[in-house]
């Protein structure tokens, strides 16, 4: 699949929010998080969930959402609602949807599905914004594919991690989503940096998902921090208590990006005089250097700061 000219988007902390709550909508549209992503699938009750598609067109139509991707989860392919999730938010608030987000494909035709339907109404509707595609990779046959997954669709923008239902697909036994149990070790590090490494590949992103207990500050940070010296560049929060600490985590500090600008401006120096490399305060600086730090410069750039 070729790929297109994907945004760059923030994904520090991408915030769910039952779709089935106004309340909730605006409380979400107002908060801090970057992403915010209107919920019809596990938050959302089945006797809710059709009405919750207004909620949500209405929210994403007529609320203030400054700078934050807006995204809407739908219910994943082989239930009776995800036809017409698809259909009915696009119709209704299509221009004010910046990607929807696929629960629980098992390979790459499920997303192809969802890729198709946007194809067709954005044609149908005179949709000049392409809507892009967010994945979850929560399902034990996913993982097999992640790779063919992550680049099928020019669409595609991301890919999260799902621990919650990968740990019923697999049958691990875990205390509760996003934390290990008996498993000596990290029991998701395979999961994460498969997942990881395939978005990387793909050039897309990667963002690690749920943790269960909203009022431990420590152990989600914990999550967090391994999630980005992974390569994921954000996590979820199921609470808007979660919101600063992720952005705290996934937000390069401020003498981090100091160091990176410092170190870049002196090998860009270095090149210019015909020299592959520089010292910067008595450490040797070369391209694989800099390659390391634009990662911290790109991600400041996208925050602006």
């Amino acid at each position: 699949m070729t790929i297109s000219n994907r945004p760059a988007r923030l994904r520090r902390v991408q915030l769910s929010t039952p779709g089935s709550s106004e309340k909730m909508l605006a409380k979400a549209a107002a908060s801090a998080a970057d992403h915010v992503f209107c919920d019809l699938e596990d938050a959302v009750a089945p006797s809710a969930k059709i009405g919750a598609r207004d909620l949500i067109a209405d929210a994403l139509n007529n609320l203030d959402w400054g700078k934050k991707t807006r995204c809407v989860r739908i219910n994943d392919v082989t239930t009776p609602w995800c036809h017409d999730d698809i259909i009915t938010v696009v119709e209704k608030a299509g221009r004010n949807i910046d990607t929807i987000m696929l629960t629980k494909p098992r390979n790459a035709a499920d997303v192809m599905f969802l890729h198709h339907m946007l194809s067709q109404l954005e044609q149908k509707l005179g949709l000049e914004r392409q809507i892009g595609i967010e994945v979850l990779i929560e399902e034990v046959e996913a993982l097999q594919n992640v790779e063919e997954i992550a680049t099928c669709s020019g669409r595609m923008e991301c890919l999260i991690f799902g621990m919650g239902d990968y740990s019923a697909s697999q049958g691990i036994d875990t205390r509760a989503i996003g934390e290990g149990g008996a498993y000596p070790g990290d029991i998701f590090h395979y999961a994460r940096f498969r997942v990881t490494m395939a978005a990387r590949a793909a050039g897309i992103d990667a963002v690690d998902g749920p943790f269960g207990n909203f009022k431990s500050e420590d152990a989600y940070c914990a999550q967090a921090i391994q999630a980005r010296s992974l390569g994921m560049v954000g996590k979820w929060a199921i609470h808007p208590a979660q919101i600063p600490w992720a952005l705290n985590v996934f937000t390069p500090a401020p003498d981090a990006i100091a160091h990176a600008r410092k170190l870049e401006a002196a090998y860009q120096e270095a090149e210019a005089m015909g020299l592959g490399a520089a010292q910067v305060d008595g450490a040797m600086i070369d391209a694989a250097t800099v390659r390391l730090v634009r990662n911290t410069l790109v991600k400041a750039d996208l925050i602006g700061i």
